[in-house]
Protein backbone atom coordinates (compact mmCIF):
# COMPACT_ATOMS: atom_id res chain seq x y z
CA UNK A 1 0.00 0.00 0.00
CA UNK A 2 1.53 3.57 -0.48
CA UNK A 3 2.75 5.56 2.38
CA UNK A 4 1.59 8.74 3.42
CA UNK A 5 4.34 10.56 4.91
CA UNK A 6 4.26 13.80 6.95
CA UNK A 7 7.46 15.89 7.08
CA UNK A 8 7.91 18.01 9.95
CA UNK A 9 10.26 20.60 9.32
CA UNK A 10 10.99 21.80 6.00
CA UNK A 11 14.49 23.44 6.73
CA UNK A 12 17.76 21.97 4.91
CA UNK A 13 16.67 18.23 6.08
CA UNK A 14 13.32 18.14 6.08
CA UNK A 15 12.93 19.59 2.63
CA UNK A 16 15.70 17.05 0.93
CA UNK A 17 13.61 14.11 2.69
CA UNK A 18 10.30 15.32 0.81
CA UNK A 19 12.41 15.90 -2.57
CA UNK A 20 13.48 12.21 -2.29
CA UNK A 21 10.21 11.03 -1.57
CA UNK A 22 8.66 12.23 -3.98
CA UNK A 23 10.45 9.76 -6.56
CA UNK A 24 8.94 7.14 -4.84
CA UNK A 25 6.79 5.48 -6.10
CA UNK A 26 5.22 3.46 -3.40
CA UNK A 27 4.57 7.31 -1.87
CA UNK A 28 1.03 8.40 -2.34
CA UNK A 29 1.30 12.06 -0.36
CA UNK A 30 3.79 14.06 1.31
CA UNK A 31 2.39 16.51 4.08
CA UNK A 32 5.14 19.32 4.43
CA UNK A 33 4.49 21.13 7.21
CA UNK A 34 6.27 24.03 9.16
CA UNK A 35 5.31 27.17 11.27
CA UNK A 36 7.17 29.36 8.61
CA UNK A 37 4.14 29.08 5.83
CA UNK A 38 6.92 30.54 2.89
CA UNK A 39 9.07 27.78 3.13
CA UNK A 40 6.07 25.25 3.22
CA UNK A 41 4.48 26.64 -0.37
CA UNK A 42 8.18 26.69 -1.76
CA UNK A 43 8.68 23.15 -1.50
CA UNK A 44 4.91 22.37 -1.94
CA UNK A 45 5.40 24.38 -5.24
CA UNK A 46 8.09 21.89 -6.16
CA UNK A 47 6.74 18.61 -5.39
CA UNK A 48 4.17 16.57 -7.82
CA UNK A 49 2.70 14.86 -4.45
CA UNK A 50 2.96 17.26 -1.83
CA UNK A 51 0.29 18.91 -0.10
CA UNK A 52 1.23 22.07 3.13
CA UNK A 53 0.17 22.52 6.28
CA UNK A 54 0.86 25.20 8.91
CA UNK A 55 1.75 23.16 12.52
CA UNK A 56 2.92 25.18 15.35
CA UNK A 57 4.62 22.41 16.72
CA UNK A 58 4.54 24.04 20.29
CA UNK A 59 0.85 22.36 20.49
CA UNK A 60 0.89 18.65 19.90
CA UNK A 61 -2.94 19.21 18.95
CA UNK A 62 -1.45 21.31 16.21
CA UNK A 63 1.25 18.35 15.17
CA UNK A 64 -1.62 15.74 15.48
CA UNK A 65 -3.88 17.36 13.11
CA UNK A 66 -1.68 17.25 10.40
CA UNK A 67 -0.68 13.41 11.35
CA UNK A 68 -3.95 11.83 11.12
CA UNK A 69 -3.79 8.70 8.68
CA UNK A 70 -0.08 9.27 7.75
CA UNK A 71 2.29 5.97 8.01
CA UNK A 72 5.04 7.99 9.34
CA UNK A 73 6.29 11.35 11.35
CA UNK A 74 9.37 12.36 9.74
CA UNK A 75 10.88 14.99 12.46
CA UNK A 76 13.02 17.48 11.03
CA UNK A 77 12.25 20.10 14.00
CA UNK A 78 14.90 21.94 16.79
CA UNK A 79 14.96 19.31 19.70
CA UNK A 80 13.14 21.27 21.92
CA UNK A 81 9.98 20.32 20.23
CA UNK A 82 10.53 16.31 20.01
CA UNK A 83 8.75 15.38 22.77
CA UNK A 84 5.52 16.44 21.26
CA UNK A 85 6.06 14.67 18.03
CA UNK A 86 6.74 11.84 19.24
CA UNK A 87 3.00 12.48 21.46
CA UNK A 88 1.70 13.15 18.40
CA UNK A 89 3.27 9.99 17.02
CA UNK A 90 1.86 7.81 19.28
CA UNK A 91 -1.52 9.07 19.16
CA UNK A 92 -2.09 8.98 15.61
CA UNK A 93 -0.43 5.25 15.35
CA UNK A 94 2.44 6.24 13.00
CA UNK A 95 6.08 5.56 11.95
CA UNK A 96 8.57 7.95 13.64
CA UNK A 97 12.28 9.19 11.83
CA UNK A 98 13.90 12.26 13.59
CA UNK A 99 18.43 13.41 12.78
CA UNK A 100 19.22 13.45 16.52
CA UNK A 101 18.20 12.38 19.88
CA UNK A 102 16.72 14.82 21.49
CA UNK A 103 17.52 16.35 25.40
CA UNK A 104 14.25 17.69 25.74
CA UNK A 105 12.65 15.11 27.93
CA UNK A 106 15.05 15.34 31.14
CA UNK A 107 16.97 18.21 32.07
CA UNK A 108 20.20 15.61 31.75
CA UNK A 109 20.41 14.60 28.06
CA UNK A 110 21.80 11.22 28.95
CA UNK A 111 18.47 10.52 31.07
CA UNK A 112 16.61 12.21 28.36
CA UNK A 113 17.97 9.29 25.93
CA UNK A 114 16.97 6.65 28.52
CA UNK A 115 13.75 7.65 28.23
CA UNK A 116 13.50 7.38 24.54
CA UNK A 117 14.98 3.72 24.94
CA UNK A 118 12.81 2.64 28.27
CA UNK A 119 9.89 4.94 27.69
CA UNK A 120 8.68 5.41 24.00
CA UNK A 121 10.22 2.49 22.84
CA UNK A 122 7.42 0.02 24.50
CA UNK A 123 5.04 2.43 23.55
CA UNK A 124 5.66 2.34 20.14
CA UNK A 125 6.26 -1.87 20.72
CA UNK A 126 2.59 -1.55 21.92
CA UNK A 127 1.54 -0.54 18.83
CA UNK A 128 3.45 -2.28 16.53
CA UNK A 129 4.89 0.78 14.94
CA UNK A 130 9.04 1.52 14.57
CA UNK A 131 10.55 4.70 15.68
CA UNK A 132 14.55 5.49 14.99
CA UNK A 133 16.21 8.52 16.07
CA UNK A 134 19.44 9.74 14.71
CA UNK A 135 18.80 9.51 11.13
CA UNK A 136 21.16 12.58 9.07
CA UNK A 137 24.90 11.77 8.43
CA UNK A 138 26.07 11.93 11.57
CA UNK A 139 23.99 10.34 13.59
CA UNK A 140 23.32 8.35 10.89
CA UNK A 141 25.09 7.27 8.07
CA UNK A 142 28.02 7.35 10.03
CA UNK A 143 26.52 5.26 12.51
CA UNK A 144 25.89 2.67 10.11
CA UNK A 145 29.72 2.57 8.71
CA UNK A 146 30.67 2.29 12.47
CA UNK A 147 28.55 -0.77 12.09
CA UNK A 148 30.19 -1.68 9.05
CA UNK A 149 33.89 -1.08 10.44
CA UNK A 150 32.80 -2.77 13.34
CA UNK A 151 32.13 -6.23 11.14
CA UNK A 152 35.67 -6.93 10.71
CA UNK A 153 36.50 -7.06 14.12
CA UNK A 154 36.06 -10.25 16.31
CA UNK A 155 36.49 -7.86 19.64
CA UNK A 156 36.42 -3.67 19.31
CA UNK A 157 38.68 -1.33 21.63
CA UNK A 158 38.56 1.66 20.61
CA UNK A 159 36.12 4.02 17.89
CA UNK A 160 37.01 7.37 16.54
CA UNK A 161 34.07 9.21 14.13
CA UNK A 162 35.81 12.19 12.60
CA UNK A 163 34.38 15.05 10.94
CA UNK A 164 36.04 17.36 9.05
CA UNK A 165 33.49 20.39 7.43
CA UNK A 166 35.97 21.12 4.51
CA UNK A 167 33.18 23.65 2.72
CA UNK A 168 33.79 27.59 3.03
CA UNK A 169 31.93 30.26 0.81
CA UNK A 170 33.57 33.58 0.95
CA UNK A 171 30.57 35.54 2.29
CA UNK A 172 30.42 35.03 6.51
CA UNK A 173 28.72 31.91 6.85
CA UNK A 174 30.52 29.57 9.58
CA UNK A 175 27.32 26.71 9.21
CA UNK A 176 25.61 25.12 6.82
CA UNK A 177 23.27 23.72 8.97
CA UNK A 178 21.03 24.78 12.20
CA UNK A 179 22.87 27.50 13.69
CA UNK A 180 21.29 27.39 17.19
CA UNK A 181 21.77 23.60 17.06
CA UNK A 182 25.56 24.29 15.71
CA UNK A 183 26.10 26.69 18.36
CA UNK A 184 24.56 24.71 20.74
CA UNK A 185 26.74 21.72 20.24
CA UNK A 186 29.60 23.80 20.45
CA UNK A 187 29.06 24.97 23.76
CA UNK A 188 28.43 21.96 25.19
CA UNK A 189 30.87 19.58 27.24
CA UNK A 190 31.90 16.93 24.99
CA UNK A 191 30.78 12.81 25.37
CA UNK A 192 33.69 10.45 24.91
CA UNK A 193 33.82 6.74 26.27
CA UNK A 194 36.78 5.91 28.15
CA UNK A 195 37.46 2.47 29.65
CA UNK A 196 33.58 1.54 29.07
CA UNK A 197 32.55 4.31 31.08
CA UNK A 198 30.61 7.22 29.71
CA UNK A 199 32.68 10.70 30.42
CA UNK A 200 32.23 14.81 29.62
CA UNK A 201 35.24 16.56 28.19
CA UNK A 202 36.01 19.59 27.32
CA UNK A 203 34.88 21.18 23.99
CA UNK A 204 38.35 22.29 21.47
CA UNK A 205 40.12 19.92 23.37
CA UNK A 206 42.53 16.51 22.71
CA UNK A 207 42.98 17.26 19.60
CA UNK A 208 44.50 14.79 16.43
CA UNK A 209 45.38 15.69 13.31
CA UNK A 210 44.78 13.34 10.34
CA UNK A 211 46.06 13.95 6.52
CA UNK A 212 44.22 12.31 3.83
CA UNK A 213 45.41 12.83 0.44
CA UNK A 214 41.98 12.44 -1.64
CA UNK A 215 40.92 16.22 0.32
CA UNK A 216 43.26 18.01 -2.08
CA UNK A 217 44.64 20.07 0.76
CA UNK A 218 48.91 19.43 1.42
CA UNK A 219 48.38 19.62 5.08
CA UNK A 220 47.22 17.57 8.33
CA UNK A 221 43.45 18.65 9.45
CA UNK A 222 42.87 19.54 13.36
CA UNK A 223 39.91 17.72 14.80
CA UNK A 224 38.60 18.22 18.35
CA UNK A 225 36.59 17.07 20.90
CA UNK A 226 32.70 17.89 20.54
CA UNK A 227 29.66 17.23 21.86
CA UNK A 228 27.90 14.69 19.46
CA UNK A 229 25.47 11.36 20.25
CA UNK A 230 27.42 8.45 18.62
CA UNK A 231 29.49 8.34 21.77
CA UNK A 232 26.45 7.95 23.80
CA UNK A 233 25.09 5.64 21.47
CA UNK A 234 27.39 2.82 20.95
CA UNK A 235 28.42 3.24 25.13
CA UNK A 236 24.25 2.23 25.48
CA UNK A 237 24.86 -0.76 22.87
CA UNK A 238 28.45 -1.49 23.29
CA UNK A 239 27.67 -5.18 24.12
CA UNK A 240 25.09 -5.66 22.16
CA UNK A 241 25.99 -3.97 18.33
CA UNK A 242 29.97 -2.86 19.27
CA UNK A 243 31.51 -5.87 20.13
CA UNK A 244 32.54 -4.96 23.62
CA UNK A 245 34.01 -0.99 22.75
CA UNK A 246 35.80 0.46 25.72
CA UNK A 247 37.00 3.92 24.21
CA UNK A 248 34.35 5.94 21.70
CA UNK A 249 35.74 9.73 20.38
CA UNK A 250 33.94 12.32 18.32
CA UNK A 251 36.48 14.30 16.66
CA UNK A 252 35.34 17.04 14.40
CA UNK A 253 36.99 20.24 12.71
CA UNK A 254 36.35 22.79 10.03
CA UNK A 255 35.91 26.41 9.22
CA UNK A 256 32.53 26.26 11.58
CA UNK A 257 34.69 24.97 14.90
CA UNK A 258 37.19 27.50 14.34
CA UNK A 259 34.80 30.22 14.38
CA UNK A 260 33.06 28.94 17.50
CA UNK A 261 36.19 27.77 19.43
CA UNK A 262 37.16 31.46 20.38
CA UNK A 263 33.50 32.49 21.27
CA UNK A 264 33.52 29.43 23.31
CA UNK A 265 37.03 30.87 25.26
CA UNK A 266 35.63 33.93 25.42
CA UNK A 267 32.01 33.22 27.63
CA UNK A 268 30.04 33.98 24.54
CA UNK A 269 28.33 30.63 23.91
CA UNK A 270 27.16 30.92 27.47
CA UNK A 271 23.17 31.01 27.91
CA UNK A 272 23.30 32.31 31.13
CA UNK A 273 21.78 35.99 31.35
CA UNK A 274 24.13 38.70 32.25
CA UNK A 275 23.93 42.27 33.30
CA UNK A 276 25.35 44.17 30.92
CA UNK A 277 25.07 48.16 31.93
CA UNK A 278 22.09 48.36 33.64
CA UNK A 279 20.36 45.53 31.29
CA UNK A 280 20.68 41.70 30.61
CA UNK A 281 22.03 40.40 28.00
CA UNK A 282 22.26 36.10 27.07
CA UNK A 283 25.35 35.93 25.40
CA UNK A 284 23.99 33.06 23.26
CA UNK A 285 21.44 35.18 22.07
CA UNK A 286 23.36 37.72 20.97
CA UNK A 287 25.92 35.75 19.14
CA UNK A 288 22.83 33.52 17.25
CA UNK A 289 21.67 36.92 16.38
CA UNK A 290 24.51 37.91 13.84
CA UNK A 291 25.29 34.41 12.47
CA UNK A 292 23.03 33.60 9.35
CA UNK A 293 20.66 31.04 8.85
CA UNK A 294 21.86 28.27 6.65
CA UNK A 295 21.59 29.04 2.73
CA UNK A 296 18.65 26.67 1.72
CA UNK A 297 16.65 27.80 -1.65
CA UNK A 298 18.64 27.43 -4.93
CA UNK A 299 19.00 30.79 -5.71
CA UNK A 300 20.91 31.49 -2.19
CA UNK A 301 23.25 28.80 -2.83
CA UNK A 302 23.65 29.58 -6.40
CA UNK A 303 24.57 32.90 -5.45
CA UNK A 304 27.20 31.93 -3.02
CA UNK A 305 28.68 29.51 -5.79
CA UNK A 306 29.17 32.79 -7.76
CA UNK A 307 30.80 34.72 -5.50
CA UNK A 308 33.41 31.97 -5.11
CA UNK A 309 34.41 28.95 -2.90
CA UNK A 310 37.95 29.32 0.24
CA UNK A 311 37.72 25.55 -0.11
CA UNK A 312 35.34 22.61 -1.17
CA UNK A 313 36.50 19.49 0.78
CA UNK A 314 35.96 17.44 3.77
CA UNK A 315 36.25 13.94 5.44
CA UNK A 316 33.97 11.38 7.58
CA UNK A 317 35.95 8.79 8.51
CA UNK A 318 35.48 5.62 11.08
CA UNK A 319 38.35 4.28 12.83
CA UNK A 320 37.70 1.03 14.52
CA UNK A 321 41.01 -0.40 16.57
CA UNK A 322 40.35 -3.90 17.86
CA UNK A 323 40.97 -7.68 17.47
CA UNK A 324 41.16 -9.71 14.63
CA UNK A 325 42.07 -13.47 14.81
CA UNK A 326 44.06 -12.86 17.73
CA UNK A 327 46.18 -10.37 16.10
CA UNK A 328 45.37 -6.24 16.68
CA UNK A 329 43.77 -4.33 13.58
CA UNK A 330 42.76 -1.11 12.52
CA UNK A 331 40.10 -0.74 10.51
CA UNK A 332 39.28 2.53 8.39
CA UNK A 333 36.10 2.79 6.88
CA UNK A 334 36.68 6.13 4.42
CA UNK A 335 32.38 8.07 3.29
CA UNK A 336 32.91 9.55 -0.17
CA UNK A 337 30.04 11.93 -1.02
CA UNK A 338 29.85 14.88 -3.50
CA UNK A 339 31.01 18.51 -2.53
CA UNK A 340 28.84 21.31 -2.51
CA UNK A 341 29.46 22.32 -6.05
CA UNK A 342 28.71 18.43 -7.17
CA UNK A 343 25.90 18.84 -4.41
CA UNK A 344 24.62 21.94 -6.50
CA UNK A 345 25.25 20.46 -9.73
CA UNK A 346 23.16 16.85 -9.30
CA UNK A 347 20.59 18.27 -6.65
CA UNK A 348 20.25 21.98 -6.51
CA UNK A 349 21.11 21.74 -2.86
CA UNK A 350 24.53 22.38 -0.63
CA UNK A 351 26.92 19.43 0.47
CA UNK A 352 25.17 19.47 4.29
CA UNK A 353 21.71 19.23 2.47
CA UNK A 354 22.49 16.43 0.12
CA UNK A 355 24.74 14.38 2.80
CA UNK A 356 22.47 15.08 5.86
CA UNK A 357 19.13 15.09 4.01
CA UNK A 358 19.85 12.31 1.65
CA UNK A 359 21.02 10.35 4.21
CA UNK A 360 18.07 10.69 6.14
CA UNK A 361 16.16 10.02 3.29
CA UNK A 362 17.62 6.55 2.83
CA UNK A 363 16.33 5.73 6.33
CA UNK A 364 12.81 6.97 4.97
CA UNK A 365 12.97 4.92 2.27
CA UNK A 366 13.74 1.77 4.26
CA UNK A 367 10.16 2.75 5.63
CA UNK A 368 8.39 3.23 2.63
CA UNK A 369 9.91 -0.30 1.47
CA UNK A 370 8.58 -1.86 4.56
CA UNK A 371 12.70 -3.18 5.81
CA UNK A 372 12.17 -2.32 8.93
CA UNK A 373 11.64 -5.52 10.89
CA UNK A 374 12.01 -4.17 14.51
CA UNK A 375 9.28 -2.60 16.64
CA UNK A 376 9.92 0.25 19.23
CA UNK A 377 12.30 1.86 19.22
CA UNK A 378 16.17 2.19 18.01
CA UNK A 379 18.85 4.38 16.84
CA UNK A 380 20.57 4.80 13.10
CA UNK A 381 23.69 2.15 15.00
CA UNK A 382 20.72 -0.47 15.60
CA UNK A 383 19.87 -1.62 12.46
CA UNK A 384 20.54 -5.44 11.36
CA UNK A 385 23.58 -6.31 9.14
CA UNK A 386 21.20 -6.86 6.28
CA UNK A 387 20.38 -3.01 6.74
CA UNK A 388 22.91 -1.82 7.18
CA UNK A 389 24.19 -3.58 3.49
CA UNK A 390 20.84 -2.04 1.55
CA UNK A 391 21.55 0.90 2.70
CA UNK A 392 24.65 1.91 1.74
CA UNK A 393 23.69 -0.38 -1.67
CA UNK A 394 21.48 2.71 -1.70
CA UNK A 395 23.70 5.31 -0.90
CA UNK A 396 26.16 4.25 -3.90
CA UNK A 397 23.39 5.36 -6.03
CA UNK A 398 23.35 8.92 -4.85
CA UNK A 399 27.33 9.10 -4.85
CA UNK A 400 28.03 8.10 -1.42
CA UNK A 401 30.02 5.27 -1.02
CA UNK A 402 32.45 3.75 1.23
CA UNK A 403 36.35 2.56 1.21
CA UNK A 404 37.29 0.02 3.58
CA UNK A 405 40.64 -0.47 4.79
CA UNK A 406 42.07 -3.50 7.06
CA UNK A 407 45.36 -2.67 8.34
CA UNK A 408 47.41 -5.24 10.61
CA UNK A 409 49.12 -3.12 13.42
Amino acid sequence: MAKRILVLGVGAQGSTVAKRMNEEPNVAEIICADYDQKAVDALTAELSKATGAHVDARSKDSIVAAARGVDLIVNGLPLAWHGNVLDAALEVKANYQDFAATDALDADWIKSIRILYDVYGPKFEAIGKTAIIGTGSAPGLICAATRRAVRELDTCETINNIVFEGVEAKRFLPFWWSPVTALSDMGELAYAVRNGELIRTEPFDLPIKRFYDYMGLDHPVTLTEHCHDEPVHYWFNKDSYFKGIKNVNFKYGGAGVEFAKPLYRAGLLSKVPEAVDGGEVVPFDLVLKHVPPAPKYKEEIRAILDEGLVMDTGCMVVEAYGKKDGEDVLVEVHVFAPGLVDSFERAGITAEMYLTGQGGALFTKLFVEDRYTQRGLISSDMLTDEQVDYYFELAANLGIELKTEVKRL
